[in-house]
């Protein structure tokens, strides 16, 4: 059997003396492992980091087998993502969340944003709101996403500034307003229509919001712990953004096409 695609790599592990199974995140065949033979050598290792875009073609005698990898470089981003915590952060924080999906299943979604972000990860002024993004993305792919669309209680699209911490759903003030100690902040960035970016409160209760719902429905019912990599990332972008506060800057286009 074999295809071929191209493909983000997550991550490897050394596998004997010379070679690595690699990990990566394809359009059509989701999160996939391989081995590649000598993965450890000279000219593979720039290759295989975290954060490049690559050519695979995959081999194997049956469907269900590791199978090997042949990879070929297509854009090497990961010495540019090297240069930031944010980036650093980020590239490992994702890569855990995609961790959370079966192995094979395509999520080309996913694939995409993946793409866009780790060519905007590298600013750290811009990384925490696409950060934030991609885990909501995440989130609707596991089958937990969030409606904010609308109020749960009256229907309204308008004045939206809760989140009903048990549903998901957004909540308007005046319906909200008897709860609103058990309510969680919908930031303005994240409402439909909003062009607003995030601003360093903004950001942090969006933290908070997509922090609650992967413990209640993932992490907490699997027995898993937050990744560590994701607290590292959320401390850089708020203090990248607290920086961007006094100083001003517009809103990027890649923040609207990421996810």
């Amino acid at each position: 059997m074999q295809w071929q695609e191209e493909a983000i790599i997550l991550g490897v592990k050394r596998h004997g003396e010379t070679s690595v199974i690699a990990e990566v995140m394809t359009p059509s065949r989701g999160r996939h492992l391989g081995l590649v033979r000598s993965g450890r050598s000279r000219s593979m290792q720039p290759v295989l980091q975290a954060g490049n875009r690559v050519d695979v073609i995959w081999r194997a005698r049956l469907h269900d087998h590791l199978g090997e990898f042949r990879i070929e470089p297509l854009q090497l981003r990961a010495a540019q993502l090297m240069e930031t915590a944010t980036a650093v952060y980020g590239v490992q924080a994702m890569g855990a969340l995609l961790r959370l999906l079966p192995e094979r299943d395509p999520h080309p979604h996913l694939y995409q944003a993946l793409d866009i972000i780790l060519d905007n990860l590298h600013d750290p002024v811009d990384a925490g709101e696409l950060f934030v993004r991609f885990e909501l993305a995440v989130l609707n792919e596991l089958g937990f996403g969030l409606d904010l669309s609308e109020c749960a209680a009256t229907g309204l699209r308008t004045d939206l500034i809760y989140v009903s911490p048990k549903t998901g759903r957004a909540v308007c003030r005046t319906a909200g307003a008897p709860y609103a100690e058990r309510m969680l902040s919908l930031p303005a960035f994240l409402s439909e229509g909003q062009s607003k970016a995030a601003d360093p409160d903004s950001l942090a209760a969006a933290f908070r919001l997509t922090a609650h719902f992967l413990n209640r429905h993932v992490y907490d019912p699997r027995g898993l712990n937050e990744n560590a990599a994701r607290d590292g990332f959320v401390q850089a972008a708020l203090k990248a953004l607290e920086r961007r506060a006094t100083e001003g800057r517009s809103r990027p286009p890649a923040l609207d096409k990421a996810v």
